[in-house]
């Protein structure tokens, strides 16, 4: 069973958390990353999120993160491999089921970036649909109490709606 499903209210920790991981990434990665950048819940103020970190770095080559992966590991962040997402090198830092930063890697400007930074900066100016999300979050952390994978499939459809406003906003501009 996995541990308890809880969303915390934003705390500034969580940007300061971020800019200290983004310079030991860039002492680590720096000569692949195009950008890092703070992405997720904990990276949009006054959202409520599971305190763990997420982070994405933005290369030309996903073939160049295989030489990073033993110096991340250097710096506790663990490698783990997903087959479903061929477009994502994925590491952890902390205990399975219990990390404190997920780093996610992707080709820059790729599909994947792309829907991430929509995803985030939507939510980051229209404070009516950060608090729908807010809200939402809270009623499937409750209703999913212990089934983080349930919890994250029933956000999925708001996150998609999300982006593809985003997406729409950003073809008229």
């Amino acid at each position: 069973m996995d541990k308890q499903i809880v969303i915390e209210k934003y705390t500034t920790g969580w940007a300061l958390s971020f800019n200290e991981e983004q310079k030991l990434l860039k002492g680590v990665v720096g000569d692949i990353a195009i950008s890092i950048e703070h992405i997720g819940s904990t990276s949009i103020k006054g959202l409520g999120a599971k305190p763990i970190i997420d982070i994405m770095i933005g290369v030309y080559d996903l073939k160049d993160v295989d030489g990073a992966i033993e110096p991340l590991g250097n710096i506790e962040y663990e490698h783990v491999f997903h087959e479903e997402f061929p477009n994502r090198r994925f590491f952890r830092k902390g205990l399975w089921r219990a990390g404190t930063h997920h780093l996610h890697i992707y080709k820059y400007e790729s599909e994947e970036w792309n829907s991430n930074i929509l995803f985030r900066d939507y939510l980051r100016k229209h404070p009516d649909v950060r608090n729908q999300y807010n809200q939402l979050k809270i009623e499937l952390a409750q209703k999913y109490r212990c089934d983080l994978v349930g919890y994250t499939a029933a956000k999925a459809p708001f996150i998609r709606n999300v982006i593809q406003k985003a997406k729409g906003e950003t073809k008229c501009q």
